[in-house]
């Protein structure tokens, strides 16, 4: 007899894409971080640069692929790939080209838990009762407000807001969307560090990352969080009311 469309994928096919991320994820701790790292583009920036000024398509279509691939299999090195972005094709492209980059490696990643354990798990979410219910309900209802939410938290690690959503059966599309809107501010801060490394390597020093946490920074991004959570919080206070 032929198979049929039905039968069940073979455990090992349907997690081979996620055990192949997080196999180059843990080999790429220990291997490439050394290389992904500011003094690497401390070291290399005029050649970028002089490579820039020649073939800006074919640098930024390289430097898309390389984010692409850092996200996408969890290396190290995302905070430095966004800040050469600003570094290398300043605030406007260079937003636009880290946010691409980021949204499309989060959904590959997502897409690889969720064709694996992501199946699983929202399937039996889908036929769970009591409490499992409740968190599957309340998870439907508040789907959009808790992705941007954990998008513009800093203290969400990346991988873990591109893994989590796939396991719980959140719509790929409704995460898509989300993740590209949601990384904005973040990504525009990174970026605009970027911008201003040429005169900080000129200084011989490094990049202050913690301009993250100034307040005039991160007073925004947690008031966008705020904005993120209150359709949560209204949902939970009228589900009580209703009980």
């Amino acid at each position: 007899m032929t198979q049929t469309p039905d039968t069940p994928k073979h455990p090992i096919i349907r997690h081979l894409p996620l055990l192949v991320v997080l196999s180059v994820a843990v080999i790429g701790a220990f291997t490439l971080r050394d290389y992904l790292s500011f003094d690497t583009l401390r070291d290399n920036r005029e050649s970028l640069l002089a490579y820039r000024d020649q073939n800006f398509l074919g640098l930024a279509v390289m430097f898309i692929a390389i984010y692409i691939a850092i996200v996408a299999f969890s290396l190290p090195g995302a905070a430095v790939a966004s800040v050469t972005g600003g570094f290398l094709f300043g605030l406007v492209a260079g937003t636009v080209f880290n946010i691409t980059a980021a949204t499309i490696g989060a959904a590959a990643i997502f897409l690889a838990a969720r064709w694996g354990l992501g199946e699983m798990l929202t399937a039996k979410l889908e036929a769970s009762e009591g409490r499992l219910k409740a968190f599957k309900t309340g998870l439907r209802d508040n789907e959009i407000p808790m992705l941007l939410l954990i998008r513009l938290v800093p203290a969400v690690p990346f991988f873990v807001a591109n893994l989590l959503p796939a396991l719980v059966g959140v719509r790929f599309r409704t995460f898509l969307w989300t993740t590209a809107v949601g990384i904005i501010p973040g990504g525009i801060v990174f970026t605009w560090i970027g911008v201003g490394l040429g005169e900080v390597f000129d200084r011989g020093g490094d990049p202050d990352l913690s301009l993250l946490w100034e307040p005039h920074i991160i007073g925004p991004i947690l008031g966008l969080c705020v904005l993120a959570a209150l359709p949560i919080l209204i949902n939970t206070l009228r589900g009580k009311k209703e009980i």
